[in-house]
């Protein structure tokens, strides 16, 4: 094989990757650039191991190949202090560079922290506020809030360049992960409970969004788009959400919530003020009763048995007489 015709194999892989967007790789949000640099790192450093251990195994099979009359064989060979220094010092070193840099990544870039900082030497001005964004995964599609603005959208999504956006997500009525690549890694979103991811975004663009996690037949489908604006633009955005009319109201968002596959973006001028916490303590619906309610009813339920006679604190329940002998109350969790 010619020299010119193994460099041109050697280059085709990169030639591949030239036409492709690797998020991963280099992302646009410095949040996403962050876990990028810690995953590269983390890989370089256990190539360190990986690298020579490869070599080695190549280097042993063809010295010691039968073949190799020259080579030097002592069957009462059994130990070698340096090797075992080698072969034990190298991955314990790996093992604490690895997992400092993971502890330490894992800290600093935790989603419910707040961002100190926009870029690379570009901490968070004092007099800056969050874009607010509540997330509601339904099937199968992502219903947006922006409780700044007013506005809904549903399956598209867009923040202003440089400003830190403050995400709390939840779920209609099953789990899914909310994924932007480029923005920062995916967090879960689960019915009745609340997450919450820190985010930003440093170029304009348009950027794929999607669910990483299996929800049903329509899960392929459950895209969106995220879009990086200047200010300008994003509050032109707004505007336009604002001029498609309509409200998400109790009724309007009963609808939306079906399962739906393939759905078009769209917005709402206005929506429910409470509707997200509403969805959150799933009590939606009227005749619902919100989870917040449920535990403060059981609550002062738990305080009214400690207030009955001879109702300790570690102590059991005393007898009920309604309750039939040989049975026991079920238990609460």
């Amino acid at each position: 094989m010619t020299v010119k015709r193994l460099r041109g194999l050697l280059l085709l892989p990169l030639a591949l990757l030239a036409g492709c967007h690797l998020a991963l790789i280099s992302p646009s949000g410095d949040v996403a650039r962050q876990q990028s640099d810690i995953m590269i790192i983390t890989t370089a450093i256990i190539m360190l191991i990986v690298g020579p251990v490869l070599v080695a195994i190549g280097v042993i099979a063809w010295r010691y190949r039968s073949s190799n009359k020259n080579a030097r064989y002592d069957a009462h060979w059994d130990h070698s202090p340096q090797l075992e220094l080698l072969v034990w010092a190298a991955p314990v070193l790996i093992i604490v560079a690895v997992g400092a840099i993971t502890w330490i990544g894992t800290h600093q870039l935790d989603p419910y922290r707040p961002l100190d900082r926009v870029a690379a030497g570009k901490p968070v001005a004092a007099d800056v506020k969050p874009l607010e964004v509540d997330v509601v995964s339904l099937r199968w599609k992502w219903l947006f809030f922006y409780p700044q603005y007013g506005i809904a959208t549903v399956n598209q999504l867009a923040a202003p360049v440089d400003v830190p956006i403050h995400f709390k997500l939840t779920s209609d009525e099953m789990m899914d992960a909310f994924s932007v690549p480029d923005l920062a890694g995916m967090i879960y979103t689960m019915p009745g409970m609340q997450t919450v991811l820190h985010a930003v975004i440093n170029k304009p663009g348009q950027y794929p969004g999607f669910s990483a996690n299996y929800s049903g037949a329509g899960f392929t489908d459950m895209r969106f788009t995220f879009e990086g604006m200047s200010q300008q633009d994003f509050d032109q955005w707004v505007a336009k959400a604002r001029d498609g009319g309509g409200a998400l109201d109790i009724q309007a968002y009963d609808q939306l919530r079906q399962p739906e596959r393939n759905v078009p973006a769209r917005s709402w001028a206005s929506f429910e003020p409470d509707l997200f916490r509403r969805i959150l303590e799933r009590c939606v619906l009227p005749g619902e009763t919100c989870m917040s309610e449920t535990m403060a009813a059981g609550g002062h339920a738990g305080h009214a048995m400690q207030d009955m006679p001879g109702m300790h604190e570690g102590s059991a329940a005393p007898a009920d007489a309604a309750t039939p002998a040989g049975t026991q109350p079920a238990a609460t969790h």
